[in-house]
């Protein structure tokens, strides 16, 4: 669902999903339990939400302990005894709970982040994509299908409205500066939505490149915007990949870099210090936000793999990147410090694509 592949099922983890889906998640989990409790967490990791194969149900949780180097996979079934879902899309964090949104379920789980177990979840959505916090009794959650960013409350896991994105099918990822949300529209579309987060409501839009996805603040409160360019699209086409930078106040596009269009654009983020961004272009590259030429080489070069997802850890900066290998079986994380240099590898789940930093 990421990057809209289809991928052989997992016929094990598809019957699992089937039965669960029979009984209620409070009694599945409390019988698989039995009085035992989860495991604790270091408080020193990173969650890896691995995707999974589409309409195969077979995404899982991963957890890396940075401090002993320890991968924990499988985390969500181990702890509850219910599969994750189809197509694990994102993780975010509020004080101690950890909200996964999983795509094609339709659903977002919520978990302790101390221990891995259940708390509630959050359904009634489309397709979930992104989670932003605005305040500990309300959050976004924006969606691939649905026309609407759905409005709940994270401390009872229940839906409180909708905000209409009419005329926006997808919406992507979302950074608040002050009081405004801006949100990215990305299938077929070319804006970046401003909402009120007092009221709810829509204000106005920004138009960029082809497909923004990717969406970052830097440290002057500036906005990094990566379009992807519709990568291999075949209804509306295939358009330049473009690295963005939008001033908010003015809506205004102060600087734009081309992009390869022969390869897929994508996993912008930045650092601990937001004076540096990332991203993905076949390569892991990097670049100072004062910069006004994309950079000679890569921090990463591509030794023929599938660079799928990248993460900065918002403490030191270090690097997290996903090889998916296949798309079939279980793919690979290699952690780098911020200059590249080699840390880790780890094993996760299948289609490693999203972190998530305890």
């Amino acid at each position: 669902m990421k990057r809209n592949f289809l991928h052989i099922s997992a016929a094990i983890f598809l019957l699992s999903t089937l039965l669960s889906g029979c009984m209620n998640d409070n009694a599945w989990i409390g019988a698989h339990r039995q009085g035992q409790s989860g495991q604790l967490l270091s408080n020193f990791g990173v969650f890896i939400v691995n995707e999974g194969n589409f309409m195969s149900g077979n995404a899982t949780l991963s957890f890396y302990d940075k401090a002993t180097g320890q991968t924990i996979n499988n985390l969500f079934y181990a702890t509850n005894g219910l599969p994750l879902g189809d197509v694990g899309q994102s993780m975010s964090i509020l004080d101690s709970l950890g909200y996964i949104a999983i795509n094609n379920s339709g659903k977002i789980y919520v978990i302790n982040t101390k221990t891995g177990e259940y708390s509630g979840k959050i359904t009634g959505l489309t397709s979930p994509r992104y989670i932003h916090f605005v305040n500990y009794e309300k959050a976004y959650a924006t969606d691939l299908y649905a026309s609407a960013i759905t409005i709940f409350n994270p401390a009872t896991f229940r839906v409180t409205g909708t905000i209409p994105t009419p005329g926006h099918t997808s919406t992507e990822q979302m950074v608040q500066v002050g009081a405004t949300l801006y949100v990215t529209c990305w299938s077929a579309d070319n804006t970046i939505l401003k909402i009120d987060t007092g009221n709810d409501t829509v204000t106005g839009e920004i138009k960029v490149g082809t497909q923004p996805k990717g969406l970052v603040k830097d440290k002057n409160n500036q906005l990094w915007v990566l379009c992807d360019g519709n990568y291999g699209g075949t209804t509306s086409g295939s358009h330049q990949a473009k690295l963005q930078q939008v001033n908010p106040e003015t809506g205004q596009i102060e600087k734009s870099f081309a992009l390869s269009s022969e390869n897929i654009a994508s996993d912008l983020t930045i650092n601990a210090t937001r004076d540096t961004l990332y991203f993905i272009n076949n390569d892991v590259w990097q670049m100072p936000v004062t910069a006004s030429q994309l950079p000679a080489a890569p921090v990463l070069k591509n030794p023929g793999t599938i660079y799928y997802s990248l993460g900065v850890d918002p403490d030191n900066s270090d690097i997290y990147v996903s090889d998916a290998i296949d798309y079939l079986q279980r793919g690979l994380v290699y952690r780098l410090t911020a200059k590249g240099v080699p840390i880790d590898t780890l094993k996760t789940g299948i289609i490693p694509g999203a972190f998530c930093f305890k």
